[in-house]
């Protein structure tokens, strides 16, 4: 029997792996950082975790406030009533645990509890999309499908740690309901490099391009910007607008870019079903704006288990891969 040499190997670690490029920039957990500066300012931000503070990077917010941190144990529906019960209140709660779990396990306490009364619970889900090689009951690779039908719920997808620090004390202050797809650990930092600043609700256009225009959120902006620097190579020029607010969707700036004769993308960590992609077409229809758009995301299946480079490459989110769907649309 033969052995894979071992400079081919992929440890188990890959399937959690890092989308920080080698050198790149990074940020230790935004998150938890960005709650507690928040928390300095405003003493009813209170956190929640179901056993997964040092994996949602709840555990920032838990040592620096320790009497305004409440651990729930495995129980995602108590999680959420919880803190619904705190909002209440008048507290302003950020719950953590992983995406899986809040779309599929709680959703009816968050939509019953928390978004009729339309309440200020904040939802922060990690491992959102394809962020994990562990297999269909850890990757919410459907998840903004199952919240974009709930009434009063703002959905966040952020692209880097820019992103989420700056979204952070914008969902504390906001009405309603909110559900943050986290990034965590060392986060890159790609958008201060763009002029940038993350507006609840508004999407922005980070780069202009003559030839083709991708409509991207989440990490996917990062491989979308990646891929326009690429793209450069063949003398194909790439405009990237950034999508980090889902829910509600600001129709205006992406049907302005849209609404051209350019090759038109759309870019998401998220199944093709309900996500980025429907929501941009749906924008479409309803303003009559007629054109072909492709979808770069994940599957309308279960996904395999594996390393993250590995499914990435597999399910067309990686910048080779959309480097050639480009070349091959042009």
């Amino acid at each position: 029997m033969t052995s894979t040499p071992a400079k081919t190997r992929l440890k188990t670690s890959a399937m959690i792996a890092s989308f920080a490029d080698p050198g790149q920039k990074t940020a230790p957990a935004p998150f938890g950082h960005a709650l507690v500066a928040a928390a300095e300012q405003n003493p009813a931000i209170v956190g929640l975790t179901a056993d997964l503070g040092k994996y949602t990077d709840m555990h920032i917010f838990a040592k620096a406030f320790p009497e305004r941190f409440f651990q729930m144990g495995m129980a995602e529906q108590l999680l959420i009533g919880a803190a619904t019960g705190m909002a209440q209140t008048g507290l302003v709660p950020f719950a953590s645990t992983y995406s899986v779990f809040a779309a599929r396990r709680a959703y009816d306490f968050l939509c019953l509890d928390a978004a009729e009364p339309n309440l200020n619970v904040n939802i922060v889900g990690g491992l959102p999309g394809l962020t994990t090689g562990y297999g269909p009951s850890h990757q919410a690779t459907e998840d903004m499908a199952i919240f974009r039908g709930m009434p009063n719920l703002t959905i966040v997808d952020p692209c880097d740690s820019v992103d989420i620090e700056q979204a952070v004390p914008q969902l504390a202050a906001s009405d309603g309901p909110t559900y943050l797809r986290l990034l965590r650990g060392n986060v890159p930092t790609v958008l201060d490099e763009y002029d940038y600043t993350f507006e609840l609700g508004k999407a922005k256009v980070l780069r202009p391009g003559n030839d083709v225009v991708m409509v991207s959120s989440g990490l996917m902006t990062m491989r979308a910007l990646s891929a326009a620097k690429e793209l450069e190579k063949h003398n194909v020029d790439v405009s990237v607008v950034h999508t980090p607010t889902i829910k509600p969707f600001d129709a205006q700036t992406v049907l302005r870019e849209l609404n051209t004769d350019r090759l038109a993308l759309t870019l998401e960590n998220h199944t093709v079903v309900g996500g980025l992609f429907e929501t941009v077409a749906s924008a479409m229809v309803q303003a009559g704006v007629s054109r072909q758009v492709l979808p770069v995301g994940l599957p309308d299946e279960f996904l395999h288990a594996g390393a993250l480079p590995t499914l990435h490459d597999r399910y067309g989110l990686s910048v080779d891969r959309i480097v050639q769907k480009v070349l091959s649309a042009l």
